[in-house]
């Protein structure tokens, strides 16, 4: 097993140093799980911290076989301001970290899609605690603006209700934009929607499709051609990498990513994290 760069109490102690003016502070907690830190905003995006998955496929046709180590536990996480999930799917919604989240940080509220309510509060997550959004909605955190976009699983799925199950969020923090669309595919209008944003950071999913997870129910995202593509086309400066090397059956390569900006020489650049790894950003100007 993977065991992450740093975890527990010490990447507790790292997080909680200061971080300056225009800056960002990011770390990847493996899967599409992220802290970020900014100002006096800790934020949390599609935290899975459990091993909820892997006991819910035991013995099945797709046995979730966890390659790397939680770096944290969610009873560990008193320190959130905002917990952030894309969908419901356990590796974003994890039933056995949200609620605990919510338990030991009393001011956190987590942010989701406005589809999955009724799942929400199926595990007991305390409604008044609850932020459901829809795509096109816009929050604003003090120095944080939030805005939600579809994001298509591997369909851009709608609900009858006209209410989007699938969302990504551009996160505005300061002078820097961060966006993270959970799970998602390429999909006609993606790339004008977030030209607009300017975004500087991607984080994106890059462990792929094929058949073989179709058919066993798993619905895929980007490749790293199409992580690349996208990054490019919307303006990022910099795409992370995610979704890959948490689930045997259904992982990815950064390595491919990296090779493809680098042999076509693309505007953009990669940085590959190591799960509890600290990455920091400086705005521009």
């Amino acid at each position: 097993m993977i065991e992450p760069v740093r975890s527990g109490q010490e990447l507790l102690a790292e997080m909680a140093e200061p971080v300056p003016a225009n800056h960002l502070a990011l770390w990847w907690l493996g899967q599409s799980g992220y802290a970020l830190r900014h100002g006096d905003h800790v934020i949390y995006i599609d935290l899975y911290l459990s091993d909820h998955l892997t006991k819910k496929y035991a013995g099945t046709e797709k046995p979730h076989i966890r390659m790397t180590k939680a770096p944290l536990q969610a009873s560990d996480l008193t320190n959130a301001t905002l917990v952030f999930s894309t969908h419901r799917h356990s590796d974003h919604l994890d039933p056995e970290t949200l609620p605990e989240v919510l338990r030991v940080s009393p001011r956190c509220r987590a942010v989701l899609p406005r589809a999955i309510m009724g799942y929400a509060s199926g595990l007991g997550l305390p409604e008044d605690r609850l932020i459901p959004v829809n795509a096109g909605d816009r929050l604003e955190f003090g120095s944080l603006a939030v805005t939600a976009v579809p994001s298509a699983h591997e369909d851009l799925d709608l609900t009858s209700d006209g209410l989007y199950p699938y969302l990504g969020y551009v996160l505005r923090l300061g002078s820097i934009t961060v966006y993270h669309p959970g799970d998602t595919v390429l999909y006609p209008g993606l790339i004008e929607m977030l030209q607009p944003h300017a975004v500087d950071i991607a984080l994106l999913p890059i462990n792929g499709r094929d058949a073989r997870r179709r058919a066993l129910g798993t619905p895929g995202n980007l490749t790293p051609q199409e992580a690349a593509q996208l990054s490019v086309a919307i303006g990022a400066r910099i795409v992370i990498p995610h979704h890959y090397d948490m689930f045997t059956f259904n992982t990815g390569d950064p390595k491919e990513l990296v090779r493809l900006v680098m042999t076509g020489r693309l505007p953009i650049k990669v940085q590959v994290l190591r799960c509890g790894e600290r990455w920091l950003y400086v705005a521009l100007g």
